[in-house]
């Protein structure tokens, strides 16, 4: 199928939203009707208001809010953007910020609106910078700029490639902190609104544009997107408050690569009445007490009104969602508790229209669809050019390594380059003369390379313990040692994707794997405490997603590799590898 040409609108700015369909991506298997108890005077009233430009939680609601919300209510997170508080408390010390609680809570919650984390457990005085970057697109440019930044922190400095498709830089000290903002807007990067209770960079088809079989080009309405939730990176103040945080994709291929079923909103395609647009799946979320797979809305939207939709789901959600224990604040506890239908009504009174259509009966996604490999040579929908994706071991890049990736971009492609959800990038744009020369670059014979071994294709791992304080578990360099031992002992005839998270928070969304691992603390055969896992099987992509099921709970690390080759011969065909015995 070609791809499909839409007409777009600017991103209009109204006080409207839409609607979605559920999970399991079809869109119009429309789950009955959930009719909810709901005191109408009470419940409805929006739970915020505007005051002085920003959205704040009227005092009728503030009995038992999280210590979040109290941390939003002593000060507005955006002023340190909107009203140049960045600057002043770049000045201060840490020594004198510890001493004060109000500054103290802007370094370790309030700086994450501005996309700054405070690794205070194990690099304190630095932060991970974490960047808006709708549908993984950055260019040549970006990259070095990016580069120059890490650099100048030596060893703690270095860039991940995340499961949103986008970059986080660490090792970013508070003083340089305004000098690096200006930096990224005049390359035209924000880290604005991506951290806390704010919508998450804009997922797409990583192979929008280029892709042969894409349904529609993501990029757009990515970017569409992007600048709404961002004001076009100036603040904006009426998405900020929300009672956690919220992510959004726009699918544009087949193979789902944008993983439509673990979002708060996805855009599925669609055509209605002739018309193209999209069906709204809701509610697909992780945390540490609940999974969730997104839902059908039992709605579809023309391709003019994403943002609307957006918009009103948004307010629906920032104006009603329960602001107590945490782990009940995400999208689908408010669709649970107003049912589908009465959460959908309150879209509709959010649409400028108060309007909202029913899903259409059918989506454009093949059902029976092979989830493709987007690693290694691909040729292009555009004659004569092709793309090419290069593993990149568990999502790690040094400055180095962007230097080059970013000199490769210019010389063999257009100066692009492609972040994926599997950590990993693309090079776009090559033409098929040069594709020779820059397999043989030395960067794709020593690092990342466009063919790696079959099981460390699909091997995703998070922050981990190296840097994030919620981690329980180191997970990268665990990941890699572990996958590296398998090799040895099975050989796969087919790809496993496996995933590591170090918490239940589940960033490294081990859900979604064939095989996955969750840090926990274990007991050893002596009972001791030591480093362990739960492991998750069963997790699918693709039409037919649905969530893994705990497998085996507690496993020390040290126990792993004989489990997961254990697992890989059980349920994925795989074969002991014969051992050479030692000379002696």
């Amino acid at each position: 199928m070609s791809s499909l040409s839409v007409r777009f609108l600017s991103p209009p700015l109204f006080s409207s939203t839409s609607v979605w369909p559920r999970t399991g991506l079809a869109a119009t298997q429309v789950v009955a009707p959930v009719v909810a108890e709901v005191d109408v005077e009470g419940r409805l009233e929006p739970r915020v208001e505007e005051r002085n430009g920003y959205w704040v939680l009227k005092e009728k609601f503030r009995e038992g809010i999280n210590p979040q919300e109290k941390v939003k209510l002593e000060r507005e997170p955006m002023k340190l953007f909107m009203e140049g508080g960045i600057e002043d408390l770049a000045k201060i010390s840490l020594e004198e910020i510890e001493k004060d609680k109000a500054m103290k809570s802007d370094i370790d919650v309030r700086l994450k609106w501005l996309g700054l984390f405070h690794r205070r457990k194990h690099q304190y005085g630095r932060f991970m910078m974490r960047l808006k970057l709708p549908n993984g697109v950055t260019t040549s440019a970006q990259t070095r700029y990016l580069a120059s930044v890490i650099r100048k922190y030596g060893k703690d400095g270095c860039a991940d490639v995340t499961t949103r498709q986008n970059w986080q830089i660490r090792g970013v000290v508070l003083p340089d902190v305004p000098e690096i903002l200006k930096g990224l807007a005049e390359v035209g990067l924000t880290s604005l609104q991506s951290g806390m209770d704010n919508v998450r960079n804009p997922a797409g088809n990583p192979l929008a544009g280029i892709d042969i079989h894409e349904i529609v080009d993501t990029r757009p309405y990515t970017n569409l997107l992007s600048h709404f939730i961002t004001a076009n990176s100036l603040g904006n103040p009426a998405v900020t408050n929300l009672p956690r945080k919220w992510n959004v994709c726009v699918v544009g291929s087949h193979d789902l690569f944008e993983h439509p079923h673990i979002n708060d909103l996805a855009y599925i395609p669609a055509i209605k009445d002739g018309r193209f647009g999209f069906n709204l799946l809701v509610g697909g979320f992780f945390s540490p007490k609940r999974c969730a797979e997104a839902v059908p809305l039992d709605a579809w939207v023309s391709a003019d009104d994403v943002i609307p939709v957006c918009k009103a789901i948004l307010e629906a959600y920032r104006d009603l969602g329960t602001r107590g224990n945490r782990q009940k604040t995400r999208m689908m506890w408010l669709i649970d508790e107003l049912g589908i239908e009465g959460f959908r009504s309150e879209v509709v009174k959010r649409m400028s229209n108060q309007e909202l259509e029913r899903a259409s009966p059918e989506d454009l996604i093949q059902k029976q669809w092979d989830r493709r490999d987007y690693l290694g040579v691909h040729p292009q929908k555009q004659e004569g050019l092709s793309y090419v994706g290069l593993h990149i071991p568990v999502g790690r890049v040094q400055a180095d390594d962007m230097d080059e990736l970013a000199r490769l971009a210019d010389i063999y492609g257009c100066g692009e380059l492609r972040l994926t959800v599997e950590q990993n990038i693309i090079i776009p744009n090559i033409e098929n003369s040069k594709l020779e020369a820059l397999l043989r670059e030395p960067l794709l014979k020593d690092r990342f390379s466009p063919e790696p071994p079959i099981l460390m294709r699909g091997l995703v791992a998070c922050t981990g313990k190296q840097f994030c304080g919620q981690a329980i578990i180191e997970t990268k360099a665990r990941a890699l040692k572990v996958t590296e031992e398998v090799q040895r002992q099975v050989a796969v005839t087919r790809p496993v994707r496996m995933h590591w998270t170090g918490c239940p928070n589940s960033c490294g969304q081990v859900q979604v794997a064939d095989i996955g691992f969750m840090g926990c603390m274990a007991r050893d055969e002596n009972g001791k405490p030591c480093e362990g896992a739960d492991v998750f099987l069963g997790g699918r992509i693709g039409s037919d997603s649905h969530l893994g099921d705990l497998y085996k709970k507690g496993v020390p690390c040290k126990d792993l590799v004989p489990l997961v080759v254990d697992i890989l011969v059980k349920h994925f065909g795989a074969q002991p590898r014969e051992r050479e015995e030692s000379d002696d």
